[in-house]
């Protein structure tokens, strides 16, 4: 008797130095991504986040409410401090490694496995740049992570209460992105076709989907009291991506920035492995569904990243399976190969994706290859032009002032960076800007920004120009390069109302 919990304890203690560690490498990686976030400013999404947590709904255009929600607790907390606000998303990518070294473990896999899983997840490009930006998809990889675990807890406990967590995770899924509907047909798909059939008879089955349906129903009578505005934003988006080519490239921008080099070889071996293994067999469906999906209706590489740390966890415990009756010299050469290979793959997309220096080659490094980063840059100065125009008018016309944006980026900065300018609430028509509407009374002097001056002659009285959209640093973004020009006009040449009925936009 004593030596069974002699044994149970070495196991504890080796379990509880096992987690240790992958706390370890969470924790190193969420470091740097909170010593280096300040580097630059807000981009443009997360100028949509802020203004949307200003006007916490059930529901909101372009995703639903989860996001902004947190983000008001960010403001609320942190105020405008741009690491304390991107601080939620560093900690679920932190979670997100955790809970991928979890998953080996719980198929089987020993601390090689589970320290190679964190790794390789850590290091994988979409995963890092998740840290850097408060954006929804940081989110929705953990929410999907974390069913793929429970669903192996599931699988390998056969304790059928693990529904309730799955049902959990799917309900925050839904509440995030809306993409993980994709992701839910590849579990109910894995389900039909494995032997976890049984479990659409099991009451914690249903248990679950009853907690998945009731967190999101808010959010559906929300779409439903809209007319579902979210599919027509979903439709436009994609509309707009297959007309400017972003839906090339599916498979092998997958392999490239979803996964970390090193880390495809793993993906791969673990998908075999789940299809050979029956009892996890489901888990080969979770991804297959939705990856396939995406590729048929032409979406995007990035929609389907969070399927991947599942394959990576599987295939690092067959990995060190196999190789492990391997002479040690073999076994070394392979360990020195692929962490070499996994280092430098993950220090090459760290210095193209993160802001690590604030000058200097390896800041142009970044800037040249990451166009999000780049899109981080200019938008105080946007701000401070518009307080300078508005301050160059007489009293008058500042009294009745009004700005319109054009794009979400304009109207988050005009509404939470001029704040401290005392500037007035911006007036714009893109996503959730619409549903919030028009001033009244409607303002007589009008500041326009992102639009060119032909497109503002076309739809406001005596436009002239008055300024300048750029930034300092001359870096080439959407608003220097597209949106240079600011112009001062009158009242739009329609009525306020017919304007609104006309310019319900999506972006």
């Amino acid at each position: 008797m004593s030596s069974i919990v002699a044994v149970e304890q070495q196991t504890a203690s080796r379990r509880g130095t096992d987690t240790a560690i992958l706390l370890v490498v969470a924790c190193a990686v969420a470091l740097l991504h909170i010593l280096t976030n300040g580097r630059y400013g807000f981009h443009r999404d997360e100028l949509q986040f802020l203004s949307d947590a200003r006007h916490l709904d059930w529901g909101f255009v372009a995703y639903p409410p989860f996001t902004p929600f947190v983000e008001h607790i960010g403001l609320s907390l942190f105020g405008l401090n741009i690491v304390g606000l991107r601080l939620f998303s560093v900690l679920a990518q932190a979670a997100l490694i955790v809970v991928s070294g979890l998953m080996a473990r719980d198929l089987g896999g020993g601390r090689l496995a589970q320290i190679t899983t964190a790794l390789a997840v850590a290091l994988s490009p979409l995963p890092i740049f998740e840290a850097t930006e408060f954006q929804y998809t940081s989110f929705a990889m953990l929410w999907w992570v974390l069913v793929c675990w429970f669903t192996i807890r599931l699988l390998k406990s056969e304790n059928p209460r693990w529904w309730l967590a799955i049902g959990t995770a799917i309900g925050l899924g839904l509440l995030t992105k809306y993409s993980i509907v994709f992701f839910i047909a590849g579990l109910l798909v894995g389900l039909v076709l494995t032997r976890a059939r049984r479990y659409f008879v099991s009451l914690w089955f249903w248990a679950g989907v009853a907690i998945a349906f009731l967190l999101f129903l808010p959010n559906l009578l929300w779409l439903a009291h809209h007319d579902w505005i979210s599919y027509q934003f979903l439709q436009h988006i994609h509309a707009r991506d297959m007309g400017i080519g972003r839906a090339r490239g599916y498979w092998p921008l997958q392999l490239l920035l979803d996964l970390n080099l090193a880390a495809i070889p793993l993906a791969l071996a673990g998908l075999i492995a789940f299809f050979i293994d029956r009892r996890y067999r489901m888990l080969a469906w979770m991804y297959v569904v939705p990856v396939m999906a995406f590729w048929i209706g032409k979406g995007r590489f990035y929609y389907v990243a969070e399927a991947y740390p599942a394959l990576i966890a599987m295939g690092a415990v067959v990995a060190v399976r196999w190789f492990m009756p391997c002479p040690v010299w073999a076994r070394r050469t392979l360990a020195s190969v692929f962490f070499i290979v996994l280092f430098a793959t993950g220090a090459y997309f760290a210095g193209a994706l993160v802001p690590i220096a604030k000058s200097g080659p390896l800041r142009s490094f970044a800037l040249n290859h990451s166009g999000d980063l780049r899109e981080e840059i200019g938008w105080d100065e946007l701000v401070h032009a518009v307080a300078q125009i508005r301050d160059s008018l007489p009293p008058g016309q500042q009294a009745h002032l009004g700005i319109t944006t054009a794009n979400y980026g304009e109207y988050g900065a005009i509404e939470i960076l001029g704040r401290a300018y005392g500037l007035p609430a911006p007036i714009g028509t893109t996503n959730s800007e619409w549903l919030r509407g028009y001033p009244d009374p409607a303002p007589t002097t009008l500041i326009v920004l992102g639009l060119s001056q032909r497109q503002a002659n076309s739809i406001f009285t005596g436009c002239r120009w008055a300024g300048r959209n750029g930034n300092a640093e001359g870096v080439r973004n959407e608003e220097s390069v597209d949106h240079p020009d600011i112009f001062l006009c009158g009242p739009p040449r329609k009525p306020w109302a017919e304007l609104w009925k006309e310019h319900k936009d999506f972006g």
